[in-house]
């Protein structure tokens, strides 16, 4: 009789629906896996790129030094992309005073302008890094559920089949209903990794944000004064204007 019990077993007996939940479960589990590498890769890279690109930052003997590096860094790097887009507000800021732009912008001032530069920025790499969130809350929220329903309907059919039998004995119920406990066991095994992997990403998001958060004032000030902070002191009308000549040099490229 044990040659009858089992997964197999199970599959040859569940119907349509019950094999419906089960492709279901199964798709919600590769695509959380899937997405569990891909952002654990991408965490790789972007801690070990913000890590080279602030130790060159800070470590700069110009900002010179600094602005040519930016191509390399553009793709990946949340850091540069906030300091590129800084620039890029600046030379935007510096149009102005030149007449050659108009409109909204004039209805600001230089430091609204630049701290909306900002929030947009960090907007856009806040989007980026909850990317495939939502699909893990969505996973580890209704997996359970979703196993749960398929127990249910596997229980009632396993309950008709005993009531047709009419055997109730213990080794007439525990197979079947074992069996339909099946579908509990994949629910949660597609909701524990999803809701293990959502926290983890959320909390390294956090720290993420918080860290460039506290880069993108350090620009914010070393942008107003023109001078980064701790480097030694120079002319900030020279550095800006070297600065900005970097800037439309690296976008013609």
């Amino acid at each position: 009789m044990n040659e009858t019990l089992g997964f197999a077993h199970f599959l040859s007996h569940a119907d349509g629906l019950a094999r419906g939940i089960l492709l279901l479960l199964l798709a919600a589990s590769i695509g959380t896996w899937y997405l569990i590498a891909i952002k654990y890769l991408g965490l790789f890279r972007l801690r070990r790129g913000a890590h080279a690109f602030l130790q060159r930052f800070w470590s700069a003997d110009s900002m010179e030094t600094v602005v040519r590096d930016l191509d390399h860094n553009e793709s990946s790097n949340p850091f540069s992309h906030v300091l590129y887009q800084g620039f890029s507000a600046v030379e935007t800021l510096r149009s102005r005073t030149s007449g050659t732009t108009r409109g909204l912008i004039e209805s600001t001032s230089s430091d609204d302008f630049l701290t909306r530069a900002f929030k947009r920025t960090i907007d856009r790499e806040r989007a980026k890094l909850n990317h495939g969130q939502s699909y893990l809350a969505i996973v580890a929220s209704t997996s359970p559920f979703v196993g749960l329903f398929g127990t249910v309907w596997s229980i009632y059919h396993a309950l008709i089949a005993i009531g047709l039998s009419g055997q109730g004995t213990l080794d007439k119920v525990a197979g079947p209903v074992g069996e339909a406990l099946i579908m509990t066991a994949i629910g949660l095994a597609a909701a524990i990794p999803a809701s293990v992997a959502y926290n983890n990403f959320a909390r390294h998001n956090r720290n993420t944000l918080a860290e460039i958060n506290d880069f993108a004032h350090d620009v914010f000030s070393m942008l107003s004064t023109g001078v980064k902070k701790n480097s030694r002191a120079s002319d900030p009308t020279t550095t800006s204007e070297q600065l900005l000549s970097l800037v439309r040099a690296d976008g013609d490229h």
